[in-house]
Order: structure tokens, then sequence, then C-alpha cells
């Protein structure tokens, strides 16, 4: 499978400016889920520039309809 970055980069939130995995989204979710995360791009934008990644932020989210 080819990698679609720059498609990918349209719809990235990642504001963690030196990132060397924006737009591959594969080794972006791989990297996140070893920590108990989820990429930036799963969050609301002022919940995203916190890096709070956490399963247990966007739980919360979800129960509050937020995501």
């Amino acid at each position: 499978m080819e990698c679609q970055k720059e498609e990918n980069l349209k719809f990235c939130r990642c504001t963690y400016e030196p990132c060397s995995k924006k737009g591959i989204c594969c080794e972006c979710l791989k990297y996140h889920l070893r920590m108990r995360q989820l990429p930036g791009c799963f969050f609301p934008k002022e919940y995203e520039a916190t890096y709070d990644r956490s399963f247990e932020l966007f739980a919360k989210l979800v129960m509050e309809r937020k995501v």
C-alpha cells in the first residue's frame, strides 16, 4: 500500500511541530497506541493542543459528546 501522506496532511491536527510522523498515519497510530494514547486527529482542536492524548481523556470527551 502506498502512503497518502499529502492527502493525510490535509486532515492532520497535530500541532507538535518536530513530529516526524505527520501525515504517516500508520506510524503515528502505532507510536501512540504503544503509549496507551490516540493521535491528535482523534481530538477536537482545543483538546489536541493540550497534548493529553490519553484513552481516558478520549473516553471522557465521548461521554460528554465532544467527539
